[in-house]
């Protein structure tokens, strides 16, 4: 194997971070680009016991413009950082990662598990000084199921609610979704089958409520900080600033305003890693690295000896998608090849070295236990050669054509497809052409098949197979591959009404097992998350899901 190259650009950026730790002084902490990672403390310190003080600011970094902050359009975590912040759903996921009441004051389950009666607090207002009523839960929810809705790539998340997938995809009517508003603070939700996450959903950004009368007098209202840019949550949109800044403040008529210690969080969009860690060292930031930014590859050694950096486990897997409509990976065992040839091994030890686990399989590991050894040998590079062999003579080739990696901007992203490139090249002897483009720009790519090969990761939502099972159900929406199967989507449609926990997840196992066999991506490893934070930051929570919460967070006096 020839490393040469994607080794030397890790000389050049470790010499690069050993100065920025030079410059930045003793105190340095840094934490690796992964998701969210389940932790014996998520907050990354023992709790907070000291003063506040006087200054309740916060800096961080989300790396780059969000693609969307209306709730019912978001499909990414930048976007999502924003949004848990700002708004609120009937359920907000707490410090012990369980949903618990937040607009809902209390929550009636019936004893078949099919009907949820939330009943709204009374004393809750959007930042206008409109109430929040059931109605404005009811108009969200059905905007995004309305087929006329543009970008709402994440209604299927309510799907589970009665006759919801089929006002979405099948004309029925949104009149039969089973969304009842009883009164101003009554909302009843009518489910298809019993869903045992359903209040993990209601804490989720697609079941955010939307202002029904600032929406349907604006239909823009999302695209600027402003006074038409109203929410719920317990923080405020004070301004948006492009590419460059968003800043949120404390939301004072936040139903849960005495909770709520900072005052201001200012959100940087700083791409390049190495500036990340910089001005975190120089006090600049007060957290650097996940879940929003990254912390260079080069000073993740340093940084774990130093004992500052914070790493965990979290439920996500980083892939490469195939075009599955695009010659030669319209072929099953082309893409094995391509699949097989990796060495994720060596990837995750000499490249993104966060303490990753290389991914043989979709679903991570501490959902699906079996993930840990996964559907096939790591670095196979024989069995590679005989499904290229395969392929070949299946689509009468001598040889493979040249092929394109695309790729978001990204220090990792760039390291890991050179190291692919070279692997395919040596393994596979085919030539791989890089190509990387700004994150809006690279989602479109992608959403058009305009590529051949795309780095993708997927953090969960909520903590079930279905989440990452269900995003290659049919063709839209997340799933960029352009594969689907039909025994496939039938038994996930199965699961959804299947009321025994073990025979249910005997069918999503094999419904992975129908996904592997075809190999529309090739996963590459399970994501960590890492990062750094200013000691005096306490109480911060970063979710096993890669979620951001600044409600319980403060800053110590120091």
């Amino acid at each position: 194997m020839n490393f040469k190259r994607w080794t030397l650009l890790l000389v050049l950026v470790f010499a690069t971070g050993i100065f920025l730790a030079a410059c930045g002084g003793e105190d340095a902490s840094g934490d690796e680009s992964g998701d969210v990672a389940e932790a014996e403390d998520q907050s990354g310190d023992e709790g907070g016991s000291g003063n506040l003080a006087e200054d309740q600011s916060i800096s961080v970094n989300i790396k780059t413009e969000p693609p969307s902050l209306h709730p019912g359009q978001a499909t990414d975590t930048t976007s999502g950082a924003v949004l848990n912040n700002t708004f609120e759903g009937l359920t907000r996921i707490n410090q012990e990662g369980e949903p618990e009441e937040a607009m809902a004051e209390s929550i009636d389950v019936s004893d078949d598990g099919l009907t949820y009666t939330f009943k709204i607090r009374d004393d809750v207002e959007w930042s206008n000084g409109d109430p929040v009523t059931a109605e404005d839960f009811e108009f969200a929810w059905k905007w995004v199921l309305d087929p006329d809705s543009a970008d709402t790539d994440y209604a299927y998340q309510l799907y589970p609610i009665k006759n919801a997938e089929a006002a979405k995809e099948d004309g029925g009517s949104l009149d039969d979704v089973g969304i009842t508003v009883e009164d101003e603070q009554t909302l009843v939700v009518e489910l298809e089958n019993p869903t045992a996450y359903f209040l993990d959903l209601t804490a989720f950004y697609t079941f955010y409520p939307v202002n029904k009368k600032v929406a349907e007098d604006n239909d823009k209202w999302a695209l600027e900080a402003g006074e038409d840019y109203v929410s719920n949550g317990p923080f405020l949109l004070e301004s948006w600033a492009h590419k460059d800044e968003i800043v949120l403040k404390k939301n004072p008529e936040y139903w849960d305003a005495d909770t709520v210690s900072l005052e201001t969080i200012s959100m940087q969009m700083i791409e390049d890693e190495s500036t990340e860690l910089e001005l975190y060292e120089n006090g600049d930031l007060d957290w650097a690295g996940d879940p929003t930014g990254s912390i260079p590859l080069a000073a993740i050694p340093s940084l774990k000896d130093e004992g500052t950096l914070n790493i965990e486990d979290k439920a996500g897997v980083y892939y490469y998608s195939f075009n599955t409509e695009e010659e030669p990976f319209d072929n099953e065992n082309i893409r094995k090849a391509f699949a097989l040839s990796l060495d994720r091994k060596s990837m995750v030890e000499n490249i993104t070295r966060g303490e990753q686990k290389p991914a043989m399989g979709l679903v991570p590991p501490s959902i699906f236990e079996e993930n840990e050894e996964g559907y096939f040998k790591d670095n196979d590079v024989e069995e590679a050669k005989k499904y290229l062999e395969k392929g070949l003579d299946e689509l009468g080739l001598d040889k493979l054509p040249d092929v394109k990696l695309s790729y978001n901007t990204d220090e990792g992203h760039e390291a890991m497809a050179q190291a692919a490139q070279d692997m395919w090249k040596s393994n596979l002897e085919v030539d791989v052409e890089l190509n990387n483009e700004e994150w809006n720009v690279y989602l479109d790519s992608m959403g058009e098949g305009n590529y051949q090969i795309g780095r993708m990761g997927w953090i969960a939502d909520f903590n079930d197979a279905i989440n990452f099972l269900e995003i290659f159900q049919t063709v839209g929406g997340n799933n960029y591959t352009n594969w689907e199967d039909e025994e496939y989507a039938q038994i996930l449609t199965d699961t959804r009404t299947e009321t025994d926990v073990d025979k249910r997840r005997g069918m999503l196992r094999d419904a992975e097992d129908i996904f592997m066999d075809a190999m529309p991506i090739a996963p590459v490893y399970f994501y960590t998350n890492l990062w750094v934070k200013q000691d005096y930051v306490k109480d911060i929570e970063v979710s096993p899901l890669g979620e951001f919460q600044f409600k319980w967070g403060y800053i110590e006096e120091h």
